[in-house]
């Protein structure tokens, strides 16, 4: 499976009212390294013809994270059927280790012209190494 990450450091910005990670600022978090995977490993050709758009997020919360906290942030697809793909987004604190957020996320595949559900192609699933 094609992994990718990033890593970061939370700004005040990131904060909520308990000066902990805002629960919006994590599912922004899961959509952008979604996004960035999604250029990462497709050309722009491919991206002319298709579109995700996000069919339900269920996100698992484990741990706060604190201003100035390093976080490591990864992604995956887990599967594919149809038009649906299943992607996995992992939050963790890069210093100690542990996993705050886990994030799993179907993304329908639409076809840019007509905006319809499209089978996700074989050559894109072998791209992310996801599993049919």
């Amino acid at each position: 499976m094609e992994r990718y990450s990033e890593t970061f450091v939370v700004v005040a910005e990131d904060l909520d009212e308990l000066n902990h990670v805002n629960n919006i600022r994590y599912i922004e978090w899961i959509q952008d390294i979604s996004k960035k995977h999604w250029h990462q490993v497709t050309t722009d050709a491919m991206r002319a013809t298709m579109v995700w758009v996000v069919r339900n997020h269920n996100i698992s919360y484990s741990k706060s994270a604190l201003l100035g906290d390093t976080i490591q942030i990864s992604t995956y697809i887990e599967s594919n059927k149809g038009p649906i793909s299943t992607r996995v987004v992992e939050i963790s604190n890069k210093v100690s280790g542990e996993l705050l957020v886990k994030g799993v996320t179907e993304w329908c595949l639409l076809d840019a012209q007509t905006f319809r559900p499209k089978r996700v192609p074989e050559e894109v699933q072998q791209l992310f190494g996801g599993k049919s």
